[in-house]
């Protein structure tokens, strides 16, 4: 099977590959100049960091690579309009938002000449977005890890979307190999959008423990949880998200004010740190429902090498 060529605005990567830009620190300069440097569109979560921090880690990723550097930014933060300002002064190449929906963004963006790319779960939100200005959507389904805006299989969601909108849309959700992304650019899709897959990479820069997690991941591993920013999330289970599930999780010493709207239940910021660091007992790991999928953590060329070999084996 051929690949594709993707477009979002000007933008032509070598593959129709997104790497999910995961929040708090996940998805750092080290794995989105990786990925950008494959051949893909590499992605900084910039949820969680100060704007400072997110200035830096843009630079950084400039210094290491040539390729095309994006940055995810929830719209449920507090200070999402000053990020979204910060990164487009940094001359990002591209930003993907989710988690709620701005308008406001693609006049910033159309202002800049930063191509927008809006996550959504339906037709009829993609259909918004395109209106809006939007370059491209991310068709995400329920198999995807972090916060989810749906139920539906993204086999379900992606044809739908499809029909509602001319422009690009970038399938995601539970895709870990070249099979997958076959599969989804045979069903319509113009690219994929992976975030599981990368982080058992070597460029990933979580903490070994986290990635051992994703190692040691069985199925029933998997499991929805309730997330303080009002959606539910798909994590692995581990003594917090037992006690999360019974309700009796600890509650949080200080608010950060993180959030535009936050239910307080725990403080987001600190589990997802938590395990980023090592913490993983007393942290959320935030992971797609194929993560057991997954048997070894490879560089990113190799990760590359082996989905192009894999989708070019397919007829």
């Amino acid at each position: 099977m051929k690949l594709p060529q993707l477009k979002i605005g000007q933008l032509i990567p070598r593959y129709p590959i997104v790497q999910g830009g995961m929040a708090v620190r996940v998805s750092t300069s080290s794995l989105a100049a990786a990925v950008a440097n494959a051949g893909g569109i590499g992605v900084i979560g910039a949820s969680g960091m100060g704007v400072d921090e997110l200035r830096d880690e843009i630079r950084t990723a400039r210094r290491l690579s040539t390729g095309i550097i994006g940055v995810n930014i929830m719209f449920a933060i507090r200070d999402f309009a000053i990020m979204a300002h910060a990164a487009m002064e940094e001359k990002i190449d591209v930003i993907f938002t989710g988690a709620g929906f701005s308008r406001d963004i693609f006049g910033w963006g159309k202002e800049s000449g930063t191509p927008i790319v809006s996550i959504v779960s339906t037709g009829k939100m993609a259909s918004i977005a395109e209106r809006c200005g939007a370059a491209a959507v991310v068709a995400e389904g329920t198999e995807a890890g972090g916060h989810l805006g749906t139920n539906h299989s993204i086999f379900e969601i992606l044809i739908d979307i499809k029909k509602s909108v001319k422009i690009p849309v970038i399938a995601a959700g539970g895709i870990t190999d070249g099979f997958g992304v076959a599969q989804m650019l045979k069903l319509g899709a113009d690219g994929v959008q992976m975030a599981t897959r990368f982080v058992l990479s070597k460029e990933c820069a979580v903490a070994d423990s986290f990635k051992q997690m994703y190692l040691n991941a069985q199925a029933e591993d998997v499991v929805l949880v309730e997330s303080p920013v009002g959606m539910p999330g798909r994590a692995l289970r581990n003594p917090f998200v037992d006690k999360l599930l019974l309700d009796c999780q600890p509650k949080p010493e200080k608010c950060l004010k993180c959030l535009k709207q936050c239910s307080k239940k725990y403080c987001i910021m600190e589990v997802l740190e938590n395990s980023r660091i090592g913490k993983v007992d007393e942290g959320l790991v935030f992971c797609g429902q194929n993560v057991y999928k997954i048997k070894e953590i490879l560089s990113v060329p190799d990760i590359f090498s082996n989905i192009l070999a894999e989708v070019e084996s397919v007829s």
